[in-house]
């Protein structure tokens, strides 16, 4: 943790100068900070960074510069741009501020030493540094995730995972797997997960008060994706291991719940398979009956994720919960529309649409809402099955694999996240690799509609 409460050993000042500020504050400094800003041409831009002189004109304080826009644009390229040691803020800051030198002090060195460790910052006495640590390892969790390699992260050790978070918080888990799948009606979950050694099984758990309102998380956690018989191009395949972000989200957000104490009856539920290739994978054209009822023929193998989605928001709806969110990273069409840095989001509650996006807004979490627009469900016709699980014509993608799902909520409040999970360039409090992708929206919503 980069961000800590005490230290009694030295330390380095650092001032935020806002760009609209900047001429009035250069002119405050004497002779020799003027030089040193001007030989490092600094001018308050986001992500500038100066040092001042002491009495001595030794390198003594650090100048930042922010534009009054992106808030982890403040802070966040620091923890690995200063050198190591410990710093404390001269100026007023923001929670984002703090967050995204929180965020941008990880480094995924599972497998490779880092060549340096991040820098500390030490929070100021105004700020709430319980909620800062809780969000910060609460990402972490989602980014480690997805960043670890699918032959250390099959099904089994995802499951592993989830539990372990649940029996942290003491939570009430379990686990279906293989065969077992198939005599709860979750069929479409063993039909994609089938084919893999490592067996698929759906993941459940149970947190908080059963008097409080029940909010259900559902996460895609396809451990890697090979497109089965419909197989990817290489380059498609490439990244695949991030193919179970939506599990990593749901359980990032769920840590966030949990450690929050946020008054909700938690469910989690993560389908978690590897769509993968054999005698005995799934095909194209075979009628899969989900565990709602409805039929589905298999247009295309490489449309998984909605398949093991299905099952499990169905099950989650049965109980007929206050609200249901899913995340997935579920199409290319989603990323075509919104590119890489925005959180799809389609729903099936005005309210619950228009409150997601105020903590998208708040959190600075981006998040825009998709319609899902009725007449394109003529896509999902099947003349065998009561729907195909991917539509045939090359449009409106996102929307239609929205469609399919919104058959299995009922009438339940429901929200979707169409994700990509994945930072594909390094920005301040965003490093590139796995990332969280409506998660803070989603809990700055929680927080507000159910407390805590």
């Amino acid at each position: 943790m980069s961000l800590i409460t005490d230290h009694d050993g030295p330390r380095t000042t650092i001032q935020i100068i806002p760009k609209d500020g900047f001429e009035t504050w250069h002119d405050t400094l004497p002779d020799a900070g003027r030089n040193w800003i001007g030989r490092q041409q600094f001018k308050g831009s986001s992500g500038q960074m100066a040092w001042l002189p002491d009495d001595t004109g030794a390198p003594d304080s650090v100048v930042v510069g922010w534009d009054g826009t992106d808030e982890f644009a403040a802070l966040g390229n620091l923890p690995f741009q200063l050198p190591e040691g410990v710093y404390e803020l001269a100026t007023p800051v923001t929670h984002l501020q703090l967050l995204g030198w929180g965020f941008g002090a990880y480094c995924f060195d599972r497998f490779k030493a880092p060549e340096r460790n991040p820098s500390e910052l030490l929070i100021p006495h105004d700020a709430d540094a319980d909620a800062l640590t809780i969000q910060v390892n609460a990402i972490r969790l989602v980014r480690d995730l997805i960043n670890l390699p699918a032959d250390e992260l099959n099904p089994s050790r995802l499951a592993e995972e989830a539990v372990q978070l649940a029996h942290s918080y003491d939570a009430e888990a379990t686990v279906t797997v293989g065969d077992g799948l198939l005599s709860a009606g979750y069929n479409t979950i063993h039909a994609v997960g089938r084919a893999a050694d490592d067996a698929p099984r759906l993941i459940d758990f149970r947190w908080g008060n059963p008097d409080h309102p029940k909010v259900s998380l559902i996460g895609k956690g396809v451990c890697f994706d090979s497109g089965g018989l419909d197989i990817k191009p290489a380059s498609g395949m490439r990244t695949m291991k991030k193919d179970m972000g939506g599990a990593a989200n749901v359980l990032g957000l769920a840590q966030l719940i949990m450690a929050s104490g946020l008054p909700v009856r938690l469910r989690v539920l993560i389908p978690a398979v590897e769509n993968a290739i054999s005698g005995n994978a799934y095909r194209p054209g075979d009628i899969i009956q989900t565990y709602k009822g409805l039929s589905v023929e298999v247009d295309n193998t490489d449309a998984e994720g909605r398949l093991v989605m299905c099952d499990a928001l169905a099950l989650a709806a049965e109980e007929e919960p206050e609200l249901i969110l899913d995340f997935s990273t579920l199409t290319g069409a989603a990323r075509s529309a919104v590119g890489a840095e925005i959180a799809c989001m389609f729903s099936n509650d005005d309210s619950v649409a228009a409150g997601l996006l105020a903590g998208s807004e708040t959190s600075e979490d981006p998040v825009w809402r998709m319609p899902l627009h009725a007449p394109y469900r003529y896509m999902l016709d099947s003349k065998v099955a009561d729907t195909v699980n991917s539509a045939s014509l090359p449009y409106g993608g996102a929307i239609t694999a929205a469609l399919f799902l919104e058959k299995f909520v009922a009438e339940v409040p429901w929200a979707h996240f169409d994700i990509m999970a994945f930072n594909i360039r390094q920005r301040p409090g965003r490093p590139e690799g796995g990332e969280a992708m409506g998660v803070r929206a989603a809990f700055e919503y929680l927080k507000g509609r159910f407390g805590g």
